[in-house]
C-alpha cells in the first residue's frame, strides 16, 4: 500500500470521524427532563445523616429590591426566594426568566448541626429594616435578623446592580451553621451541556459534580461554590478558605453549602455566567463558567472571540475575524498541504507505474515512492496537518456558542440568535455549496471508489447534519470554506504557471 493511499484514508477517516464527534454530541444524547421538587429543610449535621424539618409557617415576601436588569425577593425566612432577570433577552414564552427553583436550598438559607435550633429556624420569621430596596447605579444595604431563643442570626447583605450581594453573617453566639448559595438554576438544562455544582479550592483545583453524580463529602481550602446551569449560576465566594459541604439530593444532585461556627464575610452572585461580570467582581469567578470536555479550547477561543467581539461589536463578525486569524495562524502549513496536494496529483500517473511495477515488492515499492516524493518535494501527509489541527478549534467553537451566554440573542443580519439554528437554513446550504466547490479546486486522485464516494457526499451530509447547529457555528464553516477556496484557487493557479513556465523553458 502506497502513501497516497495512506493520506488518502486518513482524510477520509479524519473528515468522517469529525462528523460523529459532533453528531453523536448533539443528535444522540436525548434532551433531560428537570428533576422533581424537594419540599424538605434538612440539618446538615454531617453529610450522611439527614434529619426532616417539617415548615410549619406560612412563608411569604418581606423585602423586594429592584434593579435594571433584575428583581429578587427576600422572603419571611430570610433566603433570597425569587431572582427574575428583566432584559428581553431572556424572555422565555413571553415571560421573564426565574433563576430561583422550587427546590431547597435557597440563596441564603441556613441551617444548624442542631437539630432543635434547626427546626426552629424553619419556623421563625425575620425582621428586616427595609421592605423595598430600588437599585440605581449605587448598592444598597439590607440588615435581615433572625431571633431564635439561644442564638441571634444577622445577614448584613448589600446588595449591587449587577447580581452580587456581599453578605455578613454575625451569629450572637458561636453555633455550627452552614449557609448556601443555593440550589442550581433550572432553566437552561439539557444533555447537551453540564450541570450540577463546581467547586474551587484555594490552590486552584476544581471539583465539578455533576447532576445525578453527588456523593456526601467535605472539601476543605475551597474559595467559590457554586451551582450553575448552562447559562445561570448562583455562587458564593470569599478570598478566606472555607470548608465546602456537599449533600445529594433525592435524585444525587448536588447541594451545596459553607460550614462555619464564626462570623462569615462573603460575596454572592446570581445571574447569566457573563465573563466579564465575574471577572470585575473577582477574576477567580471566570472559572465557573465551564464548557465541558474541550473547556481549554472553548475558553481561551473566547477571550479571542470576545477580543474581536469588543473591536468589531458584533458577534457575527468577530466569528468571521477569529476564522481569518485562526487562518492567518495556520496559513504556512495550510499552503505547504494544499501546494502537496496538488504536486501528489501530479505525479499519480507516476505513482501508478511505480504501483504496477513493484506490486509484489512492498519493500521496493516503498523506496521508490519516497524517492519519487523527495525528488518532487511532495509530502503525502501534508494536507492531514492543518484539517487535524481544525478540529479542536471547530470543536472549541462549537463548545462556545452552547455555553456562552454572550451570544444568546446576538443578531447577525438574518439571524436573530447566533447560539440557536439558522431559520431560514440559508447558512447550511451556503456551507454545503461552499464545500462542493472547495472539494471540486482541491486536487484528489481517489483509487478506492468507496472512498471517492464517501468524499463526494460529504456536503450533503454535513449540510443535513449542520442544519439544526447553532448558527455561529455554521457562520465560522461557511467562512472557512470560502478562504479555503479563494486559497485553493490562488495555489492552482500558481502552480499552472509555474508548470507553464518549466514547459516553455524546455
Amino acid at each position: 500500500m502506497g502513501n497516497n493511499d495512506n493520506l488518502r484514508r486518513i482524510i477520509v477517516a479524519t473528515v468522517i470521524s469529525f462528523v460523529f464527534f459532533f453528531a453523536y454530541d448533539y443528535f444522540v444524547l436525548a434532551p433531560q427532563t428537570t428533576n422533581k421538587e424537594l419540599n424538605n429543610s434538612k440539618p446538615v449535621a454531617n453529610t450522611s445523616k439527614k434529619i426532616e424539618a417539617k415548615k410549619s409557617i406560612d412563608v411569604k415576601t418581606v423585602t423586594k429590591i429592584e434593579a435594571k436588569n433584575y428583581e429578587m425577593k427576600i422572603d419571611s425566612l430570610g433566603r433570597i426566594s425569587s431572582f427574575i432577570l428583566k432584559q428581553n433577552k431572556f424572555n422565555e414564552n413571553g415571560k421573564h426568566l426565574e433563576l430561583i427553583p422550587q427546590k431547597l436550598p435557597k440563596p441564603l438559607e441556613i441551617r444548624f448541626k442542631n437539630e432543635n435550633l434547626n427546626k426552629k429556624a424553619f419556623l421563625t420569621d425575620v425582621r428586616v429594616d427595609k421592605n423595598y430596596i430600588k437599585l440605581d447605579n449605587k448598592p444598597q444595604t439590607l440588615t435581615i435578623t433572625q431571633d431564635l431563643g439561644e442564638v441571634i442570626v444577622k445577614k448584613i447583605v448589600t446588595f449591587y446592580p449587577n447580581g452580587r450581594y456581599d453578605l455578613k453573617i454575625e451569629l450572637s453566639k458561636s453555633e455550627i451553621y452552614f449557609i448556601s448559595p443555593g440550589y442550581r438554576p433550572a432553566v437552561a438544562i439539557d444533555q447537551l451541556t453540564i450541570h450540577g455544582a463546581l467547586i474551587k479550592k484555594s490552590d486552584g483545583t476544581l471539583e465539578i459534580i455533576e447532576d445525578g453524580d453527588a456523593e456526601p463529602e467535605t472539601i476543605k481550602s475551597a474559595i467559590i461554590t457554586a451551582g450553575f446551569d448552562r447559562y445561570y449560576t448562583t455562587l458564593l465566594f470569599s478570598k478566606k478558605p472555607f470548608n465546602a459541604v456537599v449533600v445529594p439530593d433525592n435524585e444525587k444532585n448536588p447541594t451545596l453549602f459553607i460550614k462555619s461556627d464564626e462570623n462569615l464575610n462573603l460575596t454572592g452572585y446570581i445571574g447569566p455566567k457573563y465573563v466579564d461580570t465575574l471577572k470585575s467582581i473577582d477574576p477567580e469567578l471566570v472559572d465557573v463558567v465551564q464548557y465541558g470536555i474541550g473547556t481549554f479550547f472553548a475558553r481561551n477561543l473566547f477571550f479571542v472571540l470576545d477580543w474581536l467581539y469588543k473591536i468589531s461589536g458584533n458577534w457575527g463578525v468577530a466569528i468571521i475575524l477569529l476564522v481569518i486569524l485562526v487562518r492567518l495562524v495556520l496559513f504556512p502549513l495550510t499552503f505547504k498541504g494544499m501546494v502537496s496536494m496538488y504536486k501528489l496529483k501530479e505525479l499519480a500517473p507516476k505513482m501508478k507505474e511505480i504501483q504496477e511495477r513493484y506490486k509484489k515488492d512492498p519493500q521496493k515499492l516503498q523506496m521508490h515512492m519516497m524517492k519519487l516524493y523527495k525528488e518532487h518535494g511532495a509530502n503525502p501527509l501534508g494536507g492531514c496537518l492543518p484539517l487535524l489541527l481544525q478540529i479542536p478549534i471547530f470543536y472549541g467553537i462549537y463548545k462556545l456558542l452552547l455555553y456562552s451566554i454572550e451570544l444568546k440573542g446576538a443578531e447577525f443580519l438574518w439571524i436573530k440568535d447566533l447560539s440557536e439554528m439558522d431559520p431560514y437554513f440559508i447558512l447550511p446550504v451556503l456551507m454545503g455549496i461552499t464545500m462542493y466547490i472547495h472539494q471540486k479546486l482541491t486536487p484528489t486522485n481517489f483509487q478506492d471508489p468507496m472512498q471517492e464516494k464517501i468524499f463526494k457526499f460529504l456536503p450533503v451530509i454535513f449540510t443535513i447534519m449542520m442544519a439544526t447547529f447553532p448558527a455561529g457555528l455554521v457562520l465560522y464553516w461557511t467562512t472557512n470554506n470560502i478562504l479555503s477556496i479563494l486559497q485553493q484557487w490562488i495555489i492552482n493557479k500558481l502552480m499552472e504557471s509555474k508548470k507553464a513556465l518549466m514547459k516553455a523553458k524546455k
